[in-house]
């Protein structure tokens, strides 16, 4: 395990901390929401709901992970000797990435055949950037890294082009109340999804020891929380807005 600093120890603590609770917050919020939509929004929200869900359970994991990993007494940071579990991070992502951009294209509420087409790519595109990405994760050597890293970009790449392109159409068949939103949802996705490839090559740019561990569980823990619940906010807007444009307003009865 790598050396870190009080500090450095600390403010990892405190971002799993943080993030397992806005994980936990957002699932609630999600889900009680659903009765303020139309029935054809509430699976998006009852997803977005299941991927926070997800999200909390893996950052408790990661949080008790990381207090096995070091004791903090008496203002000294010493490594246990078991080492911190990097796979609770890839499951998760396993899980949820399909799950975010089958959420995105669930509230778009396209024909059935491109919603099923969308979502089966898509998500089998997300599948596989995880599964390259994390032999990169765990391998001790910068080339090895570097190798994995760029295979996981190709279908990040994909998934871009399919973002900004494919449903590039499809957001003009959305209500103008909902349009700008739905863009904004595309971009919140790209960027923050964008993070981790930033967050992954921190090993690249110099840093070393405990500041790369530091960087990285940080970087991944603010990204979360961006695409996770900063989409599943847009969701519930987006489906709030679709539902007032084709119902007048009127709120459907609670699920």
């Amino acid at each position: 395990m790598d050396t870190v600093t009080p500090f450095q120890f600390s403010l990892v603590y405190n971002a799993f901390s943080f993030t397992f609770a806005a994980m936990a917050a957002g699932t609630i919020f999600l889900w009680l929401s659903r009765s303020q939509v139309a029935p054809a929004y509430r699976t998006a929200l009852t997803i977005s709901g299941v991927v926070t869900a997800i999200a909390a359970y893996h950052y408790f994991r990661i949080f008790e992970s990381w207090n096995a990993a070091y004791t903090f007494k008496d203002g000294v940071v010493t490594a246990t000797g078991f080492a911190f579990n990097h796979a609770y991070r890839y499951v998760d992502w396993l899980l949820t990435v399909p799950l975010l951009l089958i959420e995105l294209i669930l509230v778009m509420r396209l024909s059935r055949e491109e919603t099923t087409s969308k979502t089966i790519t898509l998500g089998l595109a997300a599948a596989l950037m995880i599964i390259l990405g994390y032999p990169g994760e765990i391998a001790t050597d910068l080339p090895t890294r570097a190798l994995w890293g760029a295979l996981s970009m190709i279908p990040f790449i994909y998934i871009v082009w399919q973002l900004f392109v494919g449903l590039g159409a499809s957001i003009q068949q959305q209500p103008p109340a909902a349009q700008g939103l739905v863009r904004t949802a595309r971009l919140v996705t790209f960027l923050s999804w964008g993070f981790y490839p930033i967050v992954f090559t921190a090993p690249f740019v110099g840093l070393t020891g405990g500041a790369v561990e530091t960087t990285i569980q940080v970087g991944y823990s603010i990204a979360d929380i961006v695409a996770k619940i900063g989409l599943g906010i847009l969701i519930f807007l987006i489906s709030t807005r679709k539902s007032e444009a084709e119902h007048g307003g009127l709120k459907t009865s609670a699920a």
